[in-house]
């Protein structure tokens, strides 16, 4: 980390970020940090293509741009890397960085399967380097208000999560979201998000039953899930390539409800409903459509000398393959090489 900022009166280091792939994430991504510049610095970009690499950095007016992913990770100028290939190369793409030495904020779903994520997660924890997925779900100010609300036993005890997040498509055989190679379907692409939202409240499920269907290629176009976990509480959720679903979410306990009607993994409000009281509503202070909530809790953490985020806990990534997994199997779903 290099030079200082100022941020609320204070000194801050500013991170040097590396952005490894060229695609809408990444630029969406480097958007955001470019939005951050007392805090964040995009100092090199990778691609496989070196064509790409160099579109994208004059894209951004981002100095080093590289045609291989090895050489980004070897550049000791950067202080974390980006990684925001299609979820089929995360292994390889984050694999490469930390066995550099090189912290890394991986995109969702963090790998293809559950043994992938732990090779990650074993090989960041033995070399001591930071590693985060990047669910921006729980850096969400009103995600973690609400959070907040459910541990203080505002609702009282949890008994179901509701939630489903669909796209209209259609997407045709040729598009990665159709590509069982590239991991394709609507749970690892979209599922990941109401599952996530499940297990931030509630933990990993004891039993998974799901239904899908699925598409000529093998992948699922919907899937439907029903989550059991200790003390009967249950999560009921959804996924679709073939629907634009109201992507809403809700948090049921024995003495009240939390509704997030418009976007539960990026809500711009949310209500709470207790019996005898009127409705009260949380609103979004600032944007509710920006990644810069997780590129924030990267840079606190390597500002802090942490290797993991206590928000993003490598664990609960890691529950969430092994959900993801089990759904997968319950729907006949395989990806080649497993």
């Amino acid at each position: 980390m290099t030079g200082r900022g100022a941020e609320h009166g204070a000194a801050v280091e500013r991170v040097r970020w590396g952005i490894l792939a060229t695609g809408s994430m990444a630029a969406r991504f480097t958007s955001d940090l470019l939005d951050m510049p007392s805090d964040a610095e995009v100092v090199a970009v990778a691609s496989r293509s070196e064509a790409s690499a160099k579109a994208f950095a004059d894209r951004f007016g981002i100095g080093r741009a590289y045609g291989d992913w090895a050489s980004l990770a070897a550049d000791d100028g950067v202080d974390v890397v980006y990684v925001a290939t299609p979820h089929s190369a995360h292994r390889e793409a984050a694999g490469l960085c930390l066995e550099a030495g090189r912290p890394v904020l991986c995109e969702k779903a963090f790998t293809v399967n559950a043994r992938e994520a732990g090779e990650l997660v074993a090989l960041a924890r033995e070399r001591g380097v930071f590693l985060m997925e990047a669910m921006w779900m729980y850096c969400n100010p009103l995600i973690r208000q609400a959070l907040a609300l459910v541990a203080d036993g505002a609702i009282g005890e949890v008994r179901t999560v509701q939630a489903d997040f669909g796209l209209a498509g259609p997407f045709p055989p040729s598009h990665r979201l159709r590509d069982p190679a590239q991991g394709g379907g609507a749970l690892l692409d979209l599922g990941v998000y109401p599952v996530s939202f499940a297990q931030l409240f509630l933990g990993e499920p004891a039993e998974v039953t799901a239904r899908a269907v699925l598409s000529d290629e093998g992948v699922d176009l919907q899937t439907g899930m029903l989550f059991s976990f200790g003390g009967g509480a249950q999560a009921v959720l959804h996924c679709s390539l073939t629907g634009a679903t109201g992507v809403g979410g809700s948090v049921t306990g024995t003495r009240g409800r939390i509704d997030l009607p418009d976007g539960f993994f990026s809500p711009g409000r949310f209500v709470l409903h207790r019996p005898g009281r009127d409705p009260e509503v949380f609103e979004a202070q600032g944007p509710r459509d920006t990644l810069r909530h997780e590129a924030a809790e990267v840079m606190r953490c390597l500002r802090a000398g942490r290797s993991e985020s206590s928000l993003v806990p490598l664990d609960g990534t890691l529950a969430v393959m092994r959900t993801l997994d089990a759904v997968r199997d319950r729907i006949g779903v395989r990806y080649p090489g497993e």
